[in-house]
Order: C-alpha cells, then sequence, then structure tokens
C-alpha cells in the first residue's frame, strides 16, 4: 500500500498530511502547515502549496502522484473552474488545471466540507457508532453553514459540485438576505454570526454567542432565551429538511457550533418533532477528530 497524501487549502494556513495507506489512516508518517498568505495572489497561493509539497519530500523521502486537496468553495464538474470560495483570488480560475500543471502532480479536489465528512465517516466518530454506515452527513455549523455527503464511502459532489451545501437551502424569510443573494437561508438563521445579529436586534447589545448560552442556562437574560429558543426551532426545522430529503445513517456536526451541548438534547428533540417519522433513528452526533478532519478527509480523496 502506498501513502496517501492530503492538503487543506485554508484562509490563514495550507496543512498538508502523508498517511501511511488507506487501511493505516492513524499511521501518520508526516505533517506540516505553511502560510497561505492569500492576499498575495493566486499564483503565490499555487506556490505555497508547491512549496508545502517540497518540504514533505524533503522531510519523508517521498514523492506523491496523486494528492487529494479540500477547499472552500468547489470545482465547478462543468467548467472546470473554481467557485464559491471565500479565498476570493481561486474563484473562477481553472485552479485544479494550473495547479497540476505546476507542480507536475495530480490533484482531486473537494469542499472542504465534504473533507469533514469523509474524515469522519472513515476513521472518526461513525466507526464508534456505525461503521457499516451507508450514508453520512457532515453539518458545519459555525462562521457560516455548509455540510458535505459521503455515500459508500465516497464524496458525493453533485452534478454541479454542490452536494451537501444545505447551508443555502430555504429555511425562514426572517434570516433575510443571504450573502449569496437569496433570502432565508440556513445560514442567516443558525450560524453563530446570524444568532448574535439576532441577540442584538432584540437587545442593541453585542454579546458572543458562548455568552448568549449562559445565559440561557442560567436564565438571566430574555433575549438570550428567544435567542437560543430560536437557535432550537430552527435546528431540528433544518435537520429534519435534511433528514427527510436524504435519509442518511448519521449526521455528524462540526464548526464552532457543534460545541454546543443543547443541539444533543433539546436540539435532537426539535428535529423529532420535526422529521417525517414516528420517530427518530438517525443518529447525531459531535465529531471525533477536531482540526485534524479536513486534512484526514483530504488525503482519502485519493485512497
Amino acid at each position: 500500500m502506498e501513502p496517501i497524501w492530503g492538503f487543506d487549502l485554508g484562509g490563514t494556513k495550507i496543512e498538508g498530511v502523508i498517511l501511511k495507506s488507506k487501511d493505516e489512516p492513524n499511521n501518520i508518517i508526516a505533517r506540516m502547515r505553511v502560510p497561505t498568505e492569500k492576499t498575495k495572489g493566486y499564483d503565490h497561493i499555487i506556490g505555497q502549496i508547491g512549496l508545502l509539497v517540497n518540504n514533505l519530500k524533503e522531510a519523508t523521502g517521498l514523492t506523491p502522484t496523486r494528492i487529494g486537496l479540500g477547499t472552500p468553495g468547489a470545482l465547478d464538474p462543468i467548467t472546470q473552474t473554481h467557485k464559491n470560495s471565500n479565498t476570493t483570488s481561486i474563484n473562477g480560475m481553472p485552479f485544479k488545471r494550473d495547479l497540476e500543471k505546476a507542480l507536475g502532480i495530480s490533484f482531486e479536489m473537494a469542499n472542504d466540507a465534504n473533507c469533514f465528512a469523509i474524515a469522519e465517516a472513515r476513521m472518526g466518530v461513525v466507526q464508534d457508532v456505525m461503521p457499516d454506515a451507508k450514508m453520512v452527513f457532515g453539518v458545519i455549523m459555525g462562521t457560516g453553514v455548509g455540510g458535505g455527503l459521503v455515500l459508500n464511502g465516497s464524496v458525493w459532489n453533485g452534478r454541479q459540485g454542490i452536494g451537501g451545501e444545505w447551508g443555502h437551502s430555504f429555511l425562514d424569510e426572517s434570516g433575510g438576505v443571504c450573502y449569496c443573494g437569496k433570502t432565508g437561508c440556513v445560514e442567516t438563521i443558525i450560524s453563530g454570526p446570524a444568532l448574535e445579529r439576532y441577540y442584538k436586534e432584540l437587545t442593541g447589545q453585542d454579546m458572543h454567542l458562548n455568552d448568549i448560552i449562559k445565559k440561557y442556562k442560567d436564565g438571566s437574560d430574555q433575549a438570550a432565551t428567544q435567542t437560543v429558543k430560536r437557535l432550537i426551532y430552527f435546528f431540528g426545522k433544518g435537520i429534519a429538511n435534511l433528514i427527510n430529503i436524504l435519509d442518511p445513517d448519521v449526521i455528524v456536526l462540526g464548526g464552532g457550533l457543534a460545541n454546543i451541548d443543547l443541539l444533543y438534547t433539546e436540539g435532537i428533540e426539535s428535529v423529532k418533532e420535526h422529521v417525517f417519522n414516528p420517530r427518530l433513528d438517525t443518529i447525531i452526533v459531535p465529531p471525533k477528530l477536531g482540526d485534524s478532519a479536513g486534512v484526514f478527509g483530504a488525503a482519502f480523496l485519493v485512497a
């Protein structure tokens, strides 16, 4: 079995890992980071990925022929250009083609949420709760809301490269206009900034979501109670929509909001109220791999 290489392109850093093989994913040969320095532009980002390749080659004596790359946004399978990335210099560009041309290496790309999902499915929490799961949905709830779908151990990118993008499905008009141009997206209601914005609309005060949660638990702030009740209600409704359409075996929550313990108690009760079934059989769990998920999942793209 040959080693598998995975890179995770972030806004501030690019991380790379070499795993011994797909059958021994926990055996890490090397793991390194370089700064993205995205403000220096498109060609510089490609150069930084090349720098990371060279650093790993020098450290291990290994040479990759294929690398899995997790990215913000996605490769459009029709136009072969990148889209929907908050690293905006790669949008509209033939990023995959230019990387392969510059470095002489084949790249397999997927959205970073898909990488999170496949990592948790193949070496993370799903192996603990349902190792024979056929469909796993990875939910990202943090600054934004996104997701990734894993079917029979492989990422499902979809016809348009937007498989799993539940954050931009419609949830409720009260969310207002989303940056994507649509109104009432999931992201406008149950992302961290959306909930903090809602609290400010009620009180005129800025407050971090963690503090809002604390005030909800001690019952000291009516606006905090309203904000968290909003989260719980729409979390249940949004996740139930996912289950009604896809009916996955396991849903893994990721992102900053995955640390909110209420989602695994009151949140799951809310899902039960909205799902189109007499009971909730879907397993909903927190992640196991933390910040490691993205880069490990990228390696699985070429496993």
